[in-house]
């Protein structure tokens, strides 16, 4: 028998014939390792390799997880680790020097460590679980116990108690999305998604309204929590593999991932139409948001599932990581103290990082973008320009007014600008699209008037209306876009009304567009000035035109649409930090003048859409008239079709007419009539 035959023989006989488990590792019996990874709680089955399995997988894991801890940040070629784990780095290079001093500090006492410096040496790698390590001390295990004798062994013990914390006697569950491919999510989010909370997620369009206007636009809110929650995976993992030194534990890991899975839970009907139209109009006093409503819904989940044992299985303390689920979602719980240095209660100062992967409050980079980018753009066939995976290689943590903060290389500071401009994009084209919009207003309006007659039950047999659901999580539960066909093959007489204005969105028979308008320079209307703009347009009657109809405001809507890059007229990327190559740990700002003379030098504006309910020929030509001679006196753009819808208004406004500006008043009026003979020819 060769010696090679001989050590297989020795390592399998060590391996118990094949079978490694906890037990296998004196000291971790019982021991819920919650240090780095998905967590292993104690009284867990033993994970079993087959014995062909076992060798080749250790050594395997060992030397990938020894070639990693060189560095993702290193400049140095890959090369194939020597037998005992040590690198194979060029003897003249500075790593390699380093490694030599290192190894004469340590080689002359390794043996000799005791408990409390192998305690040391896993906090410093990343293992920062105070569990772990009071085992550790309590049952004075040390680097002598083990017989290990050299630094890659030390480095492949830390290997092996990182992957086989990753270790799970559930199966990863594997979803194949059409956008990220296939995604392993964890038994704990398995458990999750399989409740009727999270599932009434799959009949809740994405985009409300807008898929009566892109035929692909049929995605719901449940494949995009799935999407986030993934993502929100993908970049906790990507800081903790660079960053061992963040401590960022399982426990970190799994509850951002929940996080993920659960921030849109508080969505009503059609989405972002519900909480942002329909819940203003039928309870202005009431300033409810769907992040609010995730955060109800999320606890509603977990106590009617009984799902606070099953945390506890997984290693999650229920009590903390509840907490820090909703802090995620919607900010600190409580209103903050004045001059309070930190917030939130879920997670301490020094894991700040973590409340901005899932949404990002200080500048909005957040994975919850990234996945509606890529998913809406996916489906409205509209071309997404920001690549997230570029986000995930060069995200690090580095300190920022005494905060650790996700920064990015310098040198991607132009692929976050097309994000933000993607963002744009997609409001104009889809999200803001004037037809999309006219259908959201439409469910509304019929919403408004089936609202005293729809009851829902919730909590002990009470009952509650469309508006009100959002009070109790059960009935909340069952309110979803599949109200829209209640009401419309309902045949209770007091749904006539309701019922009628959503048959005209089945016919197609739409509210009328009438024209877009935009204030000038920093001029904006506020929000409490919103209901009063329809009694504005129906007094703007023109004096000197006759208008066969009577315009009352009851017959208008006015919709105010804010467009920005997320931060209302501030350029989101002020608030982002990048690092250069030559120093990893300092943050730095990059001005917009050192990216580009071509961005934009405004990242806001307001643009003012009007529609008018009826639809016959005079009605809308008098709601023209008004609408064109309102932005007249408002001092606003003039409409895009202003000289074709009015052209006996458009004229009295100098700056209105280009070039004209400067000709005499002869002009105008000889203008004036031009135009409207033509208006009078096209009306025969």
């Amino acid at each position: 028998m060769g010696r090679r035959e001989r050590g297989r023989d020795r390592q399998r006989s060590r391996l118990h014939a094949g079978s490694l488990t906890w037990d296998s590792i004196p000291g971790l019996q019982d021991h819920t390792l919650g240090c780095s990874g998905l967590v292993l709680a104690a009284g867990r089955p033993p994970v079993r390799l087959r014995a062909v399995q076992a060798p080749r997988f250790l050594t395997v894991l060992c030397r990938a997880r020894v070639v990693a801890m060189q560095g993702a940040d290193s400049d140095q070629p890959f090369k194939r680790p020597r037998c005992d784990g040590s690198p194979r780095t060029p003897p003249n290079t500075r790593s390699a020097a380093a490694g030599r001093s290192s190894g004469r500090e340590l080689r002359p006492d390794h043996q000799s460590w005791g408990p409390e410096q192998v305690c040391c040496f896993l906090k410093r790698s990343g293992f920062g679980d105070p569990r772990l390590l009071e085992r550790f001390r309590g049952s004075r295990i040390c680097l002598s116990y083990y017989n290990f004798s050299t630094l890659g062994d030390r480095k492949k013990l830390q290997a092996c108690i990182q992957q086989l914390s990753e270790i799970h006697v559930d199966a990863m569950k594997v979803i194949n999305d059409p956008i990220h491919g296939h995604i392993e999510l964890h038994p704990l989010l398995i458990r999750i998604i399989d409740t009727p909370q999270f599932q009434r997620l799959r009949y809740i369009k994405q985009l409300g309204g807008s898929y009566y206007i892109f035929p692909g636009a049929s995605h719901n809110r449940f494949e995009h929590s799935l999407g986030v929650g993934y993502l929100a995976g993908c970049l906790v993992r990507a800081l903790r593999e660079k960053q061992p030194e963040l401590q960022i534990s399982g426990r970190d890991v799994l509850c951002v991932q929940i996080a993920g899975l659960c921030h849109d839970l508080g969505h009503g009907p059609f989405s972002h139409m519900f909480d942002g139209r329909f819940i203003p109009l039928a309870r202005p006093n009431v300033k409810w948001t769907h992040e609010q409503g995730s955060v109800m819904m999320f606890e509603h989940l977990v106590n009617s599932n009984g799902l606070k044992a099953v945390m506890e299985q997984y290693g999650l303390i229920p009590e903390e990581d509840i907490c820090f689920i909703k802090e995620q979602i919607t900010g600190p719980l409580e209103t903050p103290i004045k001059d309070s240095l930190w917030p939130y209660k879920g997670r301490p100062k020094e894991k700040s990082f973590l409340y901005e992967i899932v949404a990002n409050k200080r500048n909005g980079i957040d994975v919850d973008k990234w996945d509606y980018f890529a998913r809406d753009c996916h489906h409205l066939g509209i071309q997404n320009n920001f690549d997230y995976q570029r986000f995930l290689k060069f995200a690090r943590v580095c300190e920022v007014d005494n905060r650790k903060r996700i920064c990015t290389r310098d040198k991607e500071v132009g692929n976050l600008y097309d994000m933000f401009h993607t963002r744009n994009t997609l409001h104009r084209r889809a999200y803001q699209h004037k037809v999309g919009n006219i259908i959201d207003t439409m469910i509304t309006d019929a919403f408004l008037k089936a609202d005293p007659y729809i009851e829902i039950t919730g909590a002990e047999g009470k009952k509650y209306h469309i508006s009100t659901a959002i009070d109790d999580m059960e009935a909340f539960t069952k309110l979803t876009d599949n109200i829209f066909l209640e009401i419309l093959y309902s045949s209770d007489p007091n749904l006539n009304e309701a019922r009628e204005i959503l048959k005209k969105i089945e016919y197609r028979d739409l509210y009328k567009y009438v024209g877009e308008t935009k204030p000038k320079g920093k001029i904006r209307i506020e929000r409490e000035n919103y209901k009063s703009l329809p009694e504005e347009i129906a007094r703007a009657k023109p004096s000197d035109i006759p208008l066969e109809a009577e315009l009352k405001a009851e017959d208008l809507i006015v919709d105010v649409i804010n467009m920005d890059y997320g931060m209302e007229d501030k350029n989101p990327i002020d608030h982002v930090r990048f690092y250069c190559k030559s120093d990893l740990s300092k943050a730095v700002m990059i001005t917009k003048d050192q990216v580009s003379e071509f961005l934009p030098e405004r990242f806001a504006e307001q643009l003012i859409r009007v529609y008018c309910k009826k639809t016959d020929a005079d009605t809308l030509f008098a709601v023209k008239q008004h609408f064109v001679h309102w932005c007249l006196i408002r001092d606003f753009t003039k409409p895009q079709d202003g000289d074709v819808v009015a052209p006996l208004i458009t004229p009295r406004k100098a700056e209105w007419n280009n070039m004209d500006s400067a000709q005499s008043p002869d002009h105008f009026r000889e203008r004036s009539k031009f135009k409207l003979r033509l208006f009078q020819d096209d009306s025969m």
